[in-house]
């Protein structure tokens, strides 16, 4: 093995995708693409590409307090009463406040923030907050990205005389807070397109209704789309519904945005010169320096790069962004490297503890949640990371991220006892504990893990939509496909695999030798590939299976598709299962309690012993063993064989008379662990090996059955539709166990069975 050893999810290939591509006029990759999507019709897929071609449904009989929350707010600013809007840390609830902060005053209204401290408070609206904002004479609250579970502090607010909107996007418990209206898109129908929405898309509803109901137009209203762009893609919202609409919109405006604070934002990271803004240059630029300063700084700086008209403050928060974003940076390599250190120091046994539980004193709380994703990306295996919150290193902290056979929330229930505090989702989540309990909350993390996590699931995952042909890879695709855009959370890039593709030539480049660039072909065409730090790999065997994005290359006025590497695989292997000839007949089956007296009494007859660590007896020149030359006056069985269809092949071709059986109880071979399954289908892989696999050769082999084998391809992330269907390799060796113990009056049996 030379590369990275990845799992990879291949979409299923939809065959009715050719004719729906030839009636749309696109290419079935395409469609394939759309298909694996959910959108498996004509009138989807249109409404897909151009998803402004049918009016928005009003959003009020799905969200049931959107009016009375415009209401209370439009009441407010017409009354100028005080308002306050408790946000929160992250993008998503950094740009909601912006936003309503905008809206508000651009309606005449009163209206301030607070954020809770990140490093003090933790997550959401608490009692110190409300009665503060008490205290500072506030009428009314609105809770932006948080709330939906602050049952306490609305209740306190409440008391103290406040009106309380809540805007969130979280799942709410099961007893909602006393607020005067709550708006969620997890209390609507989830087959509405406004389900999906972050708390920015929330907050961004509010203020239109708000605009519309005072009597303001798009002047007002059209730079908060900007801003709830920014959110929902920092947020990794899912891009479907209206998420979509609304962010192929704002990535318009942003280009050319409105907002002084934005324009400079996007000037500073480097951004000035693109001509398009996409969700990458958001997510993966913009995006960062806003969280870097909820994670690790003061989010008063965001708020007010976002909210101001001066040029010279908006300028100098935008620098702040983009120092703490740089420390931010500096803080994860310094912290991953240490995490890796640890790691290599002590090799974790993920086969016996599938969960890498890390906890140190000195590590920034603000940024391990980045580090925990990183780590996932490199081992594969649910990550958990944490740090004390005090000197005595008594209380820790700590977040986590899973893969997606293992559900953070469900994870952190489990072992809540252990727990102080603990949130999140199926993807991931945050934990306070008594690091006095910190051994028995890692058992029994540990413990959830092994029920829930098989060895196959504990590899990076690479998700691959379409397979294809190097032929069919066209800067006309890829065109194509840009109509899929905005890429994002449940609308990702296309990312495809070729089977069996020759490597003709490969070079390290790059100012530090770390990069490889490939050339190869698979008969229909011919690629260039850039592998990116992948020189330690090189060099790649001749043939492979390979995962890639495609990426157009311009180069002194031309234009070529190139494809960049996520992966590689040894080829997926063809199967055979030789099928046994026909037979006559049903040999007579008897037990065998001697077989030296068996061999003189039948000196006249070929015999053929077979069987696991049968006898070898080189004093009867009669006996054949194992593998039958020719016909035999009969078989003896000194063990089973690994699977009935040996059994029937091995009558088949020797056409005994007789079966004579041993004590086969007494033979049954040890059989493999499920690692041990893996290993042996991993080097056979490695073996360069044109011709197909002869399953029943490679099953004699290790004594098991072939079904073992396609279970182990499986779980090594290999597939095909023509391949036997199979239990889990445990499974698998369940059923060869409970072969090895067939009651021998069953074998006469086998010969009737289809």
């Amino acid at each position: 093995m030379t590369w990275p050893v990845q799992r990879w999810l291949v979409s299923p290939t939809y065959p009715e995708r050719v004719k729906l591509a030839q009636e749309l006029g696109l290419s079935p990759l395409t469609v394939q693409i759309l298909f694996d999507r959910g959108l498996q019709t004509a009138a989807e897929i249109q409404g897909f590409f151009d998803p402004h071609q049918e009016p928005l449904p009003p959003p009020f009989p799905d969200f049931t307090d959107l009016p009375v929350a415009v209401d209370i707010l439009a009441e407010a600013a017409k009354r100028q009463q005080n308002i306050a809007i408790c946000g929160d840390y992250d993008a998503d609830g950094m740009t909601s406040t912006s936003l309503l902060l905008r809206l508000l005053r651009g309606v005449g209204a009163q209206a301030d923030y607070a954020i809770p401290s990140r490093m003090r408070e933790g997550y959401g609206i608490n009692e110190r907050i409300v009665q503060e904002f008490y205290e500072q004479g506030i009428d009314i609250i609105i809770t932006v990205d948080n709330g939906i579970a602050a049952h306490a502090p609305i209740a306190l607010a409440r008391e103290l005389g406040m009106t309380v909107i809540v805007t969130d996007h979280h799942e709410p418990p099961a007893e909602l807070p006393p607020a005067h209206a709550i708006l969620n898109p997890r209390l609507i129908p989830a087959d509405s397109p406004y389900s999906s929405l972050a708390g920015v898309g929330v907050a961004y509803l509010l203020g239109l209704g708000v605009a519309e109901r005072l009597g303001y137009g798009e002047d007002l209203t059209e730079p908060l789309l900007e801003l709830c762009t920014l959110g929902t893609i920092a947020d990794i919202a899912p891009l479907t519904g209206v998420n979509r609409r609304w962010v192929q919109q704002g990535l318009r405006l942003l280009t050319r945005s409105r907002l002084l604070g934005v324009r400079t934002l996007i000037q500073v990271a480097g951004l000035g010169t693109a001509q398009e803004l996409n969700p990458d240059h958001v997510g993966f630029q913009i995006g960062p320096r806003i969280n870097a300063v909820g994670r690790i700084g003061d989010p008063q700086v965001v708020i007010e790069l976002f909210t101001t008209e001066d040029e010279t403050l908006a300028l100098q928060r935008a620098e702040e962004c983009e120092a703490t974003n740089l420390r931010r940076r500096q803080l994860c390599s310094q912290i991953e490297q240490e995490a890796i250190g640890i790691c290599e120091q002590q090799p974790p046994d993920f086969s016996q503890e599938p969960v890498l539980v890390l906890v140190q004193p000195g590590w920034h709380h603000g940024v391990i949640g980045i580090v925990a994703s990183r780590l996932v990306e490199r081992y594969g295996v649910p990550v958990f990371l944490g740090t004390y919150e005090d000197e005595a290193q008594t209380v820790i902290r700590g977040s986590a991220r899973g893969i997606p056979e293992f559900h953070v929330y469900e994870a952190l229930h489990a072992s809540g006892e252990f727990l102080e505090r603990y949130g999140g989702h199926r993807a991931a989540g945050g934990f306070t504990l008594s690091a006095a309990h910190f051994s028995q909350w890692r058992e029994r993390l540990q413990s959830f893990g092994r029920q829930c996590l098989q060895p196959h699931h504990l590899r990076p995952l690479v998700e691959l939509h379409a397979q294809a042909q190097l032929g069919e890879l066209t800067l006309t695709l890829y065109d194509e496909l840009q109509r899929l855009q905005p890429y994002g959370m449940a609308n990702p890039a296309p990312q495809f695999w070729s089977q069996r593709v020759r490597v003709v030539e490969q070079q390290v480049m790059g100012k530090e030798k770390n990069h490889a660039k490939l050339t190869v072909t698979d008969g229909t065409g011919e690629k260039k590939v850039l592998a990116w730090n992948w020189a330690p790999h090189v060099p790649l065997p001749e043939w492979l299976d390979m995962a890639y994005t495609l990426r157009p290359n311009e180069f002194q006025g031309q234009t070529t598709l190139e494809l960049q590497l996520l992966g590689v695989r040894y080829p997926i292997p063809q199967l055979e299962i030789k099928p046994a000839p026909a037979h006559a007949h049903t040999p007579l089956c008897m037990p065998l309690e001697n077989l030296e007296q068996l061999l003189r009494q039948n000196t006249d007859k070929k015999l053929l012993l077979y069987g696991y660590q049968r006898p070898e007896l080189p004093h009867h020149p009669h006996l054949d063993y194992d593998r039958p030359r020719g016909t035999y006056g009969a078989l003896i069985l000194w063990s089973l064989p690994p699977a009935p269809i040996y059994l029937r092949w091995l009558v088949a071709v020797a056409q005994p008379k007789i079966l004579y059986v041993h004590d086969v109880h007494a033979h049954i071979p040890p059989l493999p662990t499920v690692a041990q399954v893996h290993r042996w289908v991993w080097e056979t892989l490695r073996q360069p090996n044109p011709h197909p696999w002869n399953l029943l050769a490679l099953g004699q082999q290790h004594w098991v059955s072939p079904q073992v084998w396609i279970a182990g391809l499986r779980e090594l992330g290999y597939n095909s539709q023509d391949w036997a269907e199979t239990q889990s390799v445990q499974g698998e060796l369940a059923e060869l166990n409970a072969w090895y113990h067939t009651p021998l009056a069953e074998l006469p049996t086998l010969w009737h069975r289809p």
